[in-house]
């Protein structure tokens, strides 16, 4: 295929995010945070589905003892199966922060999702980042984010990265067996041009892959913080990655239609990125 493919679809994303592979159901779900939707592509047919949700969902993970996925509304942590689609409240991290959403995760091996959060206006640091336990318990671990985005976890699981897009900063934190989380360093430092540090997903050869809102592209850093590598794309406000497929060797890619007037805007495309990623981990309660 050519390096880029858009996704045959009637709907565009007003801000799709959160794509994750499900080896199971042989299926890439992602959600539109605005549209309130989540939405599933088969990759064995190609068929494309979408459900709405009551309230704006940030990211879905599989869990590893049941069906369904833990999913991250406005409200918070909640559980959420399909067909038909059913959502449980689990806990709110923030109810003294009313106006703050959701807004990305990623679950490491040991079954904890790492999930930030950030304010409706994204222009105030009232965001975080949270751990949430096997057990249902909360732990925020980090805050001051305007916009609480892209967790990743490295290859060997032993390092936690986050952004805040609203700084264009990407962190990253050494994380013990316990789920303790060392100091917060810089790791990368968006320049002017690269756009803005949005989703991210690391390939197997540890090279963190970074959607660039604003900017057009996919960059892939080497593990000194060294950018290496670009995929231009048809849409400016790209929002996040991963790695799909039975080999792994499939990135799809998300992006936005919010606020921009463009063909591919909201778009669901797939990219030769040349590389392999990782299974994602799926939460353990």
């Amino acid at each position: 295929m050519t390096r880029v493919r858009l996704i045959d679809r009637a709907r565009r994303d007003q801000l799709g995010e959160g794509p994750l592979w499900s080896p199971g159901t042989q299926s890439l779900f992602w959600v539109d945070i605005l549209g309130q939707r989540l939405n599933r592509l088969s990759l064995g047919d190609g068929a494309v589905e979408e459900w709405s949700v009551p309230e704006m969902i940030g990211w879905v993970i599989e869990r590893r003892e049941r069906p369904g996925f833990i999913a991250g509304l406005q409200s918070g942590f909640a559980e959420l199966s399909l067909d038909p689609l059913r959502v449980n409240p689990i806990v709110d991290p923030e109810p003294h922060r009313p106006d703050n959403r959701m807004n990305d995760a990623k679950a490491d091996a040991a079954g904890r999702i790492w999930a930030g959060t950030m304010p409706l206006t994204a222009d105030r640091p009232d965001g975080a980042l949270y751990r949430f336990d096997p057990d249902r318990s909360v732990t925020r671990v980090d805050s001051g984010y305007r916009i609480a985005n892209g967790p990743a976890i490295a290859p060997e699981g032993d390092w936690i990265y986050h952004t805040d897009s609203g700084l264009g900063l990407i962190y990253r934190f050494p994380v013990d067996a316990d789920g303790v989380l060392g100091k917060r360093e810089l790791f990368v430092e968006f320049e002017s041009g690269w756009g803005t540090p949005d989703g991210m997903t690391f390939d197997s050869d540890g090279g963190l892959w970074v959607a660039c809102w604003g900017a057009s592209r996919v960059l892939r850093f080497s593990p000194d913080g060294r950018p290496d590598e670009a995929i231009e794309l048809p849409a400016s406000q790209i929002t996040s990655c991963a790695f799909a497929g039975d080999a792994l060797d499939r990135m799809f890619v998300t992006s936005a239609a919010d606020g921009v007037a463009e063909e591919h805007g909201g778009a669901l495309f797939e990219v030769e990125a040349g590389r392999r990623g990782f299974a994602p981990h799926k939460y353990a309660g």
